[in-house]
This record gives C-alpha cells, sequence and structure tokens, in this order.
C-alpha cells in the first residue's frame, strides 16, 4: 500500500527571494546552561553571526539556580549574501564591562531554511551535551519586510584587539582542561600562559585588570584543587587584589566575594588554616544579602561548598569569648536562616561563645542571649538531641548560681534528666550527663538542703569518675566535682571519710590540671575550703597556712574582673577568720573583714552569692565586735536592692527578697547596730533602707517630679516616660507562662531599667537633685514626723528598743530591756491564740486573756515610750503618733495596749495608749511622707461604697449585714459628696477596681483574705473573680483620699517577709489612697456595722459645709472604739487600725 506524506509547502529561499526582506529571531530563554569549565558566570548571552560585519549579542543575564536564563531579545537578521548563520550560548564572567567573549556553552550553524522550518510558533534549540546535559534555547522566528529595532549590540568592539584573543584563547583551553582527560596539565599551563600574558598587558591602571587578575587566579584555584599546581598563596593574594578593585556596587563585587571565599574555603580544606575559614565567613555573611534569591550564585554559594562548608569549618573552631570571636558567630548564625539544617549546630556554639564570655565577665545579659541561643537550639533539633538539652540545662545552671531563681534550677535538672536517659550506660558521652546533673543537685542541695540530693550527686559523679579513667582528659575535672559534693556533704553531715577523701581528690585533680589551665585556680580555691575544715576540726597549723597560699596563688592566676576571683576572696576570708579562731591574731580578723569587703564588692559574681557574702560579713563583724559591722549591713542593702531591681515583676522581686535565710533581720539588726554604736540618725536611715523594699522599689516609678519639671522639663518628661516603659514591661512580664518568651521579657524590662537608671544617674547631676531616689537621710525622714512623733520599734535578735522620731531635733532611744526577739515571737503566738478563742465567745464573755495581753503591750513595750512622750517631748494629750513596727512587732497590735488597771485614789481606770493619743501606722517614714507629698493633688470628693454580702460558689459564706451597712454608710456620707454605691451582681472585680479609679473616698464591704504564701495574692471576694492586692497594686490613683476597709485580715502581713508590710491596706495607700483603716483579723459582719457607723459619724461631725477631711480618720476612728465599747467585744474593736495621713 502506497503511504502518502503530507507536508507544510514552503518556498525555497534563495539569496534573491529576501530582497526587501528580513528575518526577525527572538530569543526567548535557555535551559540546561551549564558552563563546560564548571565555573559560576557573572551572566549568560546569546550571539549570532551572519558574517564578520554582522555580528550580534543579546544582553547578559544572570543564571538562574535552575541553570535557566529568560532573555526575551531580539534581533533582526539579513539573510542577503549568506547561506545561513552561526548562533552560540556564551559564559559572561564580567557583568558590565567584558575582555573578550568569555567561554562557549554550545555553538550550532543553521541555514536559514533550517531556521524557517518551525513556523510562527516558539521552538527549542538543542545543543551539544555539556556535562551530561544539553544545553538549549527557546526562540521564534519570523519574517519582516523592515530591519526593526533590537535588543542586544554588536560585538565587534573587541574581538581583534590581542588581550581579548588570548583571553578567548585561555577560556578555550582552561574549558579543555577541565572537561578532557588527554594532556589535562598541557591544557592548564597553556590557559594560565594565556592568561597571564593578558594580566602583563593589562596593568594595575587598565581598566581590565581585575578581570584579568581573576581569569588567572581561576585557573591557578582549579589546578591547586586537582593538585596540578602548588601556590595557594598567591593565588589567594590573585583574588584578594581583584576584590579591592571591584568596591561595593561594582558589578562584578559580588562574584568577586564569592571568588575569594572559595579560594579561602580551599586554603582552609588543605591547610586547616582558622583566620581563612573565619574570613570566608565574613564574605559570606557580605555576600548573600547581595545575591538575589534564586540566582545560580546564590544557590552555589548557600550550597555545601560554600556556607556549608563555611559552617561546618567554624563549628570546628576552638570556643572564643572575645568581642571577635562571638561577632563570627553571630555571623555564622545569620548564614543559617530559619529552616536552615545546620541552624541547631550555629545556635549551640553561639551560645557557648556567649556563655563563655559570661563566664570571664558575669554579665546577666550573656547568660540570657546564651539561655535564649541553647533554648532555640533545643527547639529545633530532632528529639533525643542530648547534648543540646545538656547546654541548654548547663546555662540555666549559671544563671540560676548567679540569679538565684529556683525555676531555672527545676528546668535545669529536668532536662538533665532527660539527657541523662538518653545516654544509657555504654554511651560515649554519658560521664558528662552524669557530672552535669550531679553539679545541678549540689545547686538545688544548697538551696533546699535535701540530704538525698548531695547522696544522689556522689553517686552520679563515682560512677563518671569511672567512665573517665586514668589518663582521660577529663578525667582532673571529674576528680574536683566528686570532691566538691563530699565536702558538701561534710558541711551537713561533719563525716570525716568525707572530708579526708575530698582532700585526696583535690589533690590529685591539681596534679592532672595544666597550671596554665582555665579550671586551676577553682580547683586550688576548692581544696584550700577543706583544707580549711580540716584546720577547725585538727587545729594543725600546716592546713590552714597551705590553705592560705592556695588562695593567693589562684587569685594570682585570675584577672581583676573574673567571676572566680569573688571565691579566692571568699575562700580566703574563711581562712583567715579561721587561724583567728584559734591564734586571735587580730591581723587575721582584719585581712578577712577585707576579703569579705572584696568579695561583696567583686563586680562580675551574682548578686546572691555577694548578699551571703555581706550577710556572714555583717554576722562576722557583729560576733566579733568589728567596727565594719555598719558598712557591711550597708553593703548587704545596696545588693539586696540592685538584686531585686532586676527582676521585672513584683512576685519575682518577693521571691529574691526571700530567697535568703535569715535576711528579713538584716534591717533591724542594722537599726540595733546603729544604736548600740550611739548614731541614732543612721539607725533610722538603716532601719528604713531595709524595710518595705518592694514598696519602696515600685514607687520610684511613681515618683512626683513636680520640682524637676520646673528645673528641667525634658529631663522630667523622659524620666516620666522611661518609668511607665519600665512600669509596663514589669506589668506585662508577670503574666507570661512560655519559659522562652519570659527570658526575652525579662531582657528587655533590663534594657528600659538600665535607660531609666542613665535618666536617674542625668537628674542626680543637677544642682539641688543630687539625691533624687537615693535611700533618704534622716533629715528627710523627718518629715514623715511634722504632725506627730513617729515610734520605729525594732526588734532585732541582739536588742529590742524604740526610736522616736520627733517633728524636730535628733531622735531619742528608748530601750526595751525586758523585750527578747523571742519574748515577742511567743507573745505574737499568744495572741494569735487569744484572738481564735476570742471569736468563738459570747460577745458579753469577758476576754481575760486579751486582756492580760494588752496588759503586756502595755508595761513592757510602750510605757516606757509614753514615759518619753509625756517627760522628754512634753507631747499633749489627744496629739497625734505614728507607729511604724518592725520585724516581730507587726503581728502585735501595739495600739490595743492597756494597762485595764484602776488608779492608784479610785477616781477610775489608768489611761490607755488610746486614751492617751491618736494612734496610726505607717508601713515606713517614706510611704507617710509620700502620702503627704500626694495631699497636694485634691479634687472634688466622690464617695463609693462597694459591698458584697453574697459572693459566688465556694468563695465564702454570705455576709448578711453588708446590704444594711452599705445604706447606713450612705446615709452617713455627706450629701455634698457624689455618692454612689456598688454591690450585688454589680460588684464584681472590673467594676470595684473602676469605682476605685473613679472615687476619691471608699468603703469596702466584703470578704478580705490574707494569702500567706503569696501576699500579693491577697484579695478582696466579689461576685465573680477575687480583686487581689496585684490588681490594685498596678492602679496610680493620686487623687485617691479615704478607704474604709470593712473586710477581714486587710492589715496583716506575711511572717516570711514582715517588714515588707505586703497587705491589702499597704496596697491601697501604695496605690495613691492617704487614708486607710483595715483590719488585723477576722471581722464580725454584724458587729463591724456600730464601729462603721461611729466612725462616719464622728469623721463628719462638725464637719462646715460638707467637707471630708481624710487626715481626720484616725481621730474618727479613735472615737468610734471608744463609743462602742459597751456594745461591742474588745477583739472587734481592736481590729481595726487606721494606717497614713
Amino acid at each position: 500500500m502506497l503511504r502518502v506524506v503530507h507536508r507544510l509547502f514552503r518556498p525555497t529561499i534563495t539569496r534573491s527571494s529576501f530582497a526587501g526582506q528580513y528575518i526577525r529571531l527572538e530569543i526567548i530563554s535557555g535551559k540546561n546552561l551549564r558552563v563546560p569549565s564548571q565555573r559560576i558566570p557573572a551572566g549568560i548571552y546569546v550571539s549570532t553571526n551572519v558574517d564578520s560585519q554582522r555580528r550580534w549579542k543579546s544582553l547578559i543575564k544572570v543564571l538562574s539556580s535552575e541553570e535557566s536564563v529568560m532573555w526575551g531579545n531580539t534581533v533582526t537578521l539579513s539573510p542577503c549574501g549568506s547561506p545561513g548563520f552561526s548562533i552560540e550560548i556564551r559564559a559572561s564572567y564580567e557583568a558590565d564591562r567584558m575582555l573578550g567573549n568569555g567561554e562557549v556553552i554550545g555553538k550550532l550553524k543553521m541555514s536559514w531554511d533550517e531556521l524557517l522550518d518551525h513556523g510562527d510558533e516558539s521552538f527549542d534549540l538543542s545543543f551539544p551535551s555539556v556535562r551530561g546535559v544539553h544545553p538549549s534555547l527557546t526562540l521564534k522566528v519570523a519574517v519582516v519586510h523592515a530591519c526593526d529595532n533590537q535588543n542586544g549590540a554588536l560585538s565587534d568592539s573587541l574581538v581583534d584587539c590581542e588581550i581579548a584573543r588570548e583571553t578567548d584563547a585561555g577560556h578555550a583551553r582552561f574549558a579543555q582542561y577541565v572537561t578532557r582527560n588527554r594532556d589535562r596539565v598541557s591544557h592548564l599551563n597553556h590557559a594560565v600562559r594565556h592568561f597571564q600574558l593578558v594580566v602583563d598587558q593589562c596593568p594595575a591602571s587598565h581598566p581590565d585588570h581585575a578581570t584579568a587578575l581573576t581569569n588567572l587566579a581561576w585557573a591557578r584555584l582549579i589546578g591547586y584543587i586537582q593538585n596540578h599546581l602548588q601556590d595557594i598563596d598567591a593565588t589567594t593574594s590573585l583574588f584578594r587584589d581583584a576584590l579591592a578593585l571591584r568596591p561595593q556596587r561594582h558589578p562584578d563585587h559580588c562574584l568577586s566575594l564569592y571568588n575569594l571565599a572559595e579560594a579561602l574555603n580551599w586554603r582552609h580544606d588543605k591547610k586547616h588554616t582558622a583566620a581563612d575559614i573565619r574570613e570566608a565567613a565574613q564574605l559570606y555573611h557580605e555576600l548573600l544579602p547581595l545575591c538575589p534569591e534564586g540566582t545560580y550564585l546564590r544557590s552555589i554559594a548557600a550550597g555545601a561548598n560554600g556556607v556549608d562548608y563555611v559552617i561546618r569549618g567554624c563549628s570546628k573552631l576552638p570556643k572564643d569569648a572575645s568581642d571577635e570571636g562571638i561577632h563570627l558567630r553571630r555571623v555564622v548564625l545569620e548564614l543559617c536562616p530559619l529552616g536552615h539544617q545546620l541552624r541547631p549546630r550555629a545556635l549551640n556554639k553561639l551560645g557557648q561563645a556567649v556563655e563563655a564570655r559570661f563566664l570571664q565577665y558575669g554579665s546577666i545579659d550573656d547568660i540570657d542571649e546564651a539561655i535564649q541561643f541553647h533554648r532555640e537550639a533545643d527547639f529545633l533539633c530532632p528529639e533525643g538531641h542530648a547534648a543540646y538539652l545538656n547546654n541548654l540545662a548547663y546555662s540555666l545552671v549559671l544563671r540560676f548560681d548567679h540569679q538565684g531563681k529556683p525555676n531555672d534550677l527545676d528546668e535545669a535538672i529536668s532536662l538533665h534528666e532527660e539527657a541523662l536517659r538518653l545516654r544509657p550506660v555504654g554511651h560515649k558521652s554519658r560521664h558528662s550527663s552524669l557530672d552535669n546533673l550531679g553539679g545541678a543537685l549540689i545547686a538545688r542541695f544548697h538551696k533546699r538542703g535535701d540530704i538525698a540530693d548531695i547522696t544522689r550527686a556522689i553517686s552520679l559523679f563515682r560512677e563518671a569518675l569511672t567512665l573517665r579513667p586514668p589518663g582521660h582528659p577529663r578525667r582532673d575535672t571529674m576528680l574536683n566535682n566528686l570532691a566538691l559534693a563530699l565536702k558538701t556533704r561534710y558541711d551537713k553531715s561533719d563525716v570525716s571519710e568525707d572530708l579526708n577523701e575530698a582532700i585526696d581528690l583535690y589533690r590529685e585533680s591539681i596534679r592532672l590540671t595544666r597550671h596554665d589551665h582555665p579550671d586551676r585556680p577553682a580547683i586550688l580555691f576548692n581544696l584550700s575550703s577543706v583544707l580549711c575544715s580540716r584546720f577547725t576540726e585538727t587545729q594543725e597549723n600546716e592546713d590552714v597556712e597551705e590553705a592560705i597560699t592556695l588562695c593567693q596563688e589562684s587569685m594570682a592566676a585570675l584577672s581583676s574582673l573574673d567571676p572566680d576571683r569573688f571565691f579566692s576572696y571568699m575562700r580566703l576570708r574563711v581562712a583567715y577568720l579561721s587561724r583567728y579562731e584559734i591564734l586571735h591574731d587580730p591581723g587575721d580578723l582584719s585581712l578577712a573583714i577585707q576579703n569579705s569587703r572584696l568579695a561583696s564588692r567583686h563586680p562580675t559574681q551574682g548578686f546572691p552569692e555577694r548578699i551571703l557574702e555581706a550577710i556572714d560579713w555583717a554576722r562576722q563583724a557583729e560576733v566579733y565586735h568589728h567596727e565594719s559591722a555598719l558598712e557591711a549591713y550597708q553593703m548587704c542593702f545596696e545588693l539586696f536592692d540592685s538584686h531585686v531591681m532586676t527582676r521585672s515583676s513584683i512576685i519575682s522581686r518577693r521571691e529574691a527578697a526571700t530567697a535568703f535565710d535569715d535576711a528579713q533581720l538584716l534591717p533591724v539588726d542594722a537599726a540595733s547596730c546603729a544604736i548600740r554604736n550611739g548614731n541614732l540618725r543612721q539607725a533610722v536611715e538603716l532601719a528604713e533602707q531595709g524595710r518595705g523594699q518592694q514598696w519602696s522599689l515600685a514607687s520610684r516609678l511613681r515618683t512626683p517630679v513636680e520640682d524637676l519639671e520646673l528645673a528641667n522639663p525634658k529631663l522630667a518628661h523622659n524620666y516620666l516616660e522611661l518609668s511607665k516603659l519600665v512600669s509596663d514591661a514589669a506589668e506585662s512580664s508577670a503574666t507570661i507562662s512560655d519559659r522562652a518568651a519570659a527570658d526575652r521579657a525579662e531582657t528587655e524590662y533590663r534594657r528600659l531599667t538600665r535607660r531609666w537608671e542613665a535618666a536617674v544617674a542625668e537628674i542626680r547631676d543637677l544642682r539641688g537633685f543630687s539625691r533624687f531616689l537615693l535611700p533618704p537621710l534622716y533629715e528627710d525622714l523627718q518629715a514623715a514626723a511634722r504632725q506627730g512623733p513617729v515610734i520605729i520599734l525594732i526588734a532585732s535578735q541582739y536588742s529590742c528598743s524604740a526610736i522616736i522620731v520627733p517633728t524636730s531635733g535628733d531622735p531619742h532611744h528608748v530601750p526595751l530591756p525586758s523585750v527578747t526577739l523571742a519574748d515577742l515571737k511567743i507573745l505574737k503566738d499568744r495572741f494569735t491564740r487569744a484572738i481564735r478563742h476570742a471569736l468563738k465567745m459570747d460577745p458579753t464573755e469577758l476576754r481575760s486573756d486579751l486582756i492580760v495581753l494588752s496588759r503586756i503591750i502595755w508595761h513592757e513595750i510602750m510605757l516606757p515610750i509614753v514615759n518619753v512622750l509625756e517627760h522628754v517631748l512634753k507631747l499633749k494629750r489627744r496629739s497625734r503618733i505614728w507607729l511604724c513596727p518592725t520585724a516581730a512587732f507587726t503581728s502585735i497590735p501595739l495600739h490595743a495596749a492597756n494597762p485595764f488597771q484602776t488608779k492608784a485614789d479610785r477616781s477610775g481606770k489608768e489611761p490607755c495608749l488610746e486614751d492617751l493619743y491618736t494612734c496610726s501606722y505607717t508601713p515606713t517614714l517614706s510611704a507617710l511622707t509620700r502620702s503627704r507629698q500626694l495631699m497636694k493633688k485634691r479634687v472634688p470628693p466622690s464617695f463609693v461604697a462597694i459591698g458584697q454580702g453574697q459572693p459566688g460558689g465556694g468563695k465564702g459564706k454570705a455576709l448578711l449585714a453588708v446590704d444594711s451597712e452599705l445604706e447606713l454608710v450612705h446615709k452617713l456620707v455627706p450629701a455634698t459628696a457624689n455618692r454612689t454605691t456598688i454591690s450585688g451582681d454589680a460588684a464584681t472585680r472590673a467594676g470595684a477596681l473602676e469605682a476605685l479609679q473613679r472615687n476619691t473616698w471608699v468603703h469596702l464591704a466584703c470578704h478580705g483574705k490574707q494569702d500567706r504564701a503569696q501576699p500579693y495574692n491577697s484579695h478582696f471576694v466579689m461576685r465573680d473573680e477575687h480583686l487581689t492586692l496585684l490588681d490594685i497594686m498596678d492602679k496610680d490613683i493620686p487623687h485617691a483620699e479615704f478607704a474604709f476597709l470593712s473586710a477581714c485580715h486587710t492589715a496583716v502581713g506575711d511572717e516570711e517577709t514582715p517588714d515588707e508590710v505586703i497587705h491589702l491596706a499597704a496596697g491601697l495607700q501604695f496605690s495613691g489612697f492617704k487614708s486607710v483603716v483595715g483590719t488585723l483579723w477576722e471581722v464580725d459582719d454584724g458587729v463591724a456595722k456600730h464601729v462603721v457607723k461611729a466612725f462616719y459619724t464622728n469623721m463628719f461631725k462638725d464637719s462646715k459645709d460638707g467637707v471630708m477631711d481624710c487626715t481626720k480618720a484616725a481621730w474618727a476612728l479613735n472615737r468610734a472604739t471608744h463609743a462602742v465599747k459597751k456594745t461591742v467585744p474588745l477583739e472587734q474593736r481592736m481590729v481595726f487600725i487606721h494606717i497614713g495621713v
């Protein structure tokens, strides 16, 4: 069967048939564009050649990561006089001015017939294979009757130049060297010779000098890689010179960066020069942002042999805590964006470097940052990566040691436990996890004292030591750690075997440790510590002499700012004191105190360690009657203040303040010390400085700045703005539960705090503001006594007494010789039992226990004070006095002091304290002064009564008398006040908070609850949610004046920090209420209304034109409790106290 082939008829084109016609060729795109020499091009272009006079090339376009190019260039060709044309794909190694024609990727010759055979549709033109793929172009052709404008340009400008011909010859030879197996070295030598000739003809001033250098250097580099050439240093220098000639914004700057980085990588690969990999990292760091995504250069630079090689190379560099070393690690991290497989490794290495700098200089910012890096690395790494767990945990332990945050230690132990689980018996790194977990358990033992922790730590260290047998490079560290654990157990259990074994282990560790090893000083002062312990036990002088020598040797090896120098000072203090206790040489005591002083002031050690050392200093100075005791107390308060200020949230500040055993006695012990030294003014200052730190820190951010605004409005505005930022940061951080987010918030808080501190320092430079926000001097504190004396009651373990701060003149000391701290604790417990019993009694029964206790308060405590007030200060009866109790005195109702005794002449009863004076309380003198200052900001009064007698389910029993109490209050308050009442469903947390902010006078009738475990959670019970102390403290209400808290437990602090006076009444005073009536224990709501009625009746009696004066509150309460003697039982009269102005 005959098959007929149908084909489209196209007339044969002859030279004569093209008269007046042209062929328009569109170069659309190209793909599989691999360069034979494997060199990275600056771009790819297409050239056509009809004859020597009709040559054209397209624009140079950047090669994509998929080895393709989009052109869209058009050329109009005249076929006249030629049977066809040639088309080439070429790689250009210059983005701008080309030297020569570049390297050929593919070349074809075509007749016009072949070209036109594809019709009007685009078609692919395939070229011979290059490195396993066929380059191709997508073209489109059309016959046109006029010569259109064309893209691209004629390309005959440099063809005939000798340097261009030499360059093209070099490219051709070099491509042959790379692609052929025969005569390879000969091709390389020819290529180098051609390129060298070009360099010789292009001196430094020639515009193509950089190009010539680069071509020669690239040929030499590949020859070096293939081991056909040796001089890599000269090659690298050529690339470096070329880069210098192509600065930023030069079109070929990126390629020159890459070329030099590639040379450095290869030199590092063969010579392992650390400087090369560091420089390569910097070059890639500069290069990548300049390389658009999707380009071939970026894909290669960011690939396995580019950035990834640099990252891996840098990860093998030794840990470098210098600024330059850390900068390099940051550069490497920036080379690993999110999603990069090596990002966890880069984070880990950067974290370790920053952590190492922390160990050198003790900056909290460094350890915070290290934890953030380790946390991200742990998050990104696959499950089961024990090394990252260990590193994060280790950083957390370091921060715990420096800052004392319990959550850090708990998290670290949990992470170490998980890491150990991932390293079972037989795992090559098990010894490391055993060691790390043991160290964390020692830290927890020091914190909580559980003997199980130290026992387990010793067991872990012993197992780890078996995994680091003699000859192991880390055996010395393991010996030290086991010795440390044994010494720790000895301090707890006093077992001599532990002490002797620890000494032997330390000696072996020192023997194995090089003299220049960074851990050696720590081992030296640790051995010193155990020798001191043995000296105390055996009193053999050789031990203490060696201990002192070891500490001195360790100190000589440490820089002046090394955090470990603190421990050298501390161990020296122990050694000198140990010798003093045996030999009684005053010089040893002086040296011990001097080393305590140096340790406490050592700036790079964390505050917790320095605080503990300062406390020890104060205690030892007291024991040995050393003159530095007051200096030591002062240091304690300064360190406490700085330490607590680093905590962003109010709750974490209290946590920091309660972390030190017996620290709550420091303020009163300091005041007692000053009294015993005859310096009463300083006693007042120290008692004030050491007490109420929580309120003091918080109030700094709300300090009135009227005087500053007059002196320097700009500084005042800046200070107020920063104060708000710090306050807001503290408030927001309190609600964060995610640990990583909390760490970031803490870092931001500290950054803002530093700015705030800088602003304060600038204010102190102003004339008249040198003591801005510094602890007040006696002259400043005496302002609190402007309207009546303030009586500070000091309850110290060394002595109990009172200091009366009069309206003017020096303070007066009132010894209380028959009262001890133990007596006060017993008295407090007896009062607690007596009140509990009285609350269960019938209202008509005699409160015998309370009467006995009130007599004790009168005779033992208040009578000596009253004698001074009457006979020395000549204070008139009914005058106002303010009680400022400290420590154990805060738990005793001092205002209830009563002799309960008939006068000798039978003319009546002896007066009690409240018969003689109108009593108020103040948490601190500063709080009272601040309230008085805020009295200047008075606004028209508004009164709100808030009551909640029916709280939500489970929040307490119903208070049946609340509604009638609110009605009573409404009737008694002057009609001139803007009166409102909120109760029932409207008395919610939000409703109560809004009412507190909108009104100047507040009466609260509801359940109150003092949370003794976390006093900031103390609260008023509302309909829906609790209105907490934290809620109240968050509000700044400067126009507020008076609050009556008809609720239980609103003016009683917690036992852990009694001198902080953290309770609901104090919180309202802090928020702006100048005058507050609160309660010390449970209130009977059915009885309380009698006191409330008597109080408001007296409060507004004789008020002219309905004027509401909150300074009358103390007098009104005094009159009210007298008025209800017959209807209200004793404990329900004693329960109410007045705080403030």
